[in-house]
């Protein structure tokens, strides 16, 4: 298999972690794609017409996109690891699609400060951005801390992920004031060796 990525992509890591988690990186061979929505450089277009990383191309030829979607496919080869039997499943789908909705906004609003010019910025819709990635740590503070404790699964990993992302490129946010319970699950996680293998740099 073929996997398009970036290591600056955090949706791209979610997929590297899971790959490493089921222990199918041998299986891949890793491909360095970039682009940005104003120019979609070596982003592979044959394989994901909508110009994003991660796209992955099986064996037989088939590409398979987005994270979520391959996150769900390596899963599927590893024998079910990271995505439990339902009424579990939903759960953990719901804490996947809260972490990649935070990665969403994040990325808009570094792509607000670094592609938009700057006489066309606007500073209340980054700050709108930040407001739905706020909610989105209350909610997980509040509401998801049981389920972080639990067995791995692919929402601790998108979770860990995105967070990572907020320090990445949002550290002067101080995502962690107020949110001690989520602060130290991080701490925890961000110590696994699949994260360790994965730290973005750039």
């Amino acid at each position: 298999m073929r996997l398009y990525h970036s290591p600056t992509t955090p949706f791209g890591r979610k997929v590297m972690v899971a790959l490493l988690e089921t222990g199918l990186m041998g299986d891949v061979t890793v491909v360095s794609a970039t682009g940005t929505p104003l120019d979609p450089g070596s982003m592979p277009l044959d394989q994901n017409p909508l110009g994003k990383i991660p796209a992955l191309v099986t064996d037989d030829g088939q590409p398979i996109y987005d994270s979520r979607v391959i996150c769900r496919y390596i899963d599927d080869l590893a024998g079910g690891r990271l995505y439990p039997k339902a009424p579990f499943l939903w759960q953990t789908l719901t804490l996947e699609a809260t972490a990649d909705g935070i990665l969403d906004a994040a990325i808009l609003m570094v792509y607000e400060s670094r592609i938009r010019p700057e006489e066309k910025r606007f500073p209340d819709w980054v700050e709108a951005q930040w407001a739905k990635i706020t909610r989105a740590l209350d909610s997980i503070e509040d509401r998801w801390m049981g389920h972080l404790s639990g067995p791995l699964d692919m929402g601790q990993i998108a979770v860990a992920c995105a967070l990572s992302y907020l320090d990445f490129r949002h550290d002067s946010r101080a995502w962690r004031n107020g949110r001690p319970e989520l602060a130290a699950w991080e701490a925890g996680f961000a110590r696994r060796d699949s994260m360790m293998a994965t730290i973005p740099a750039g």
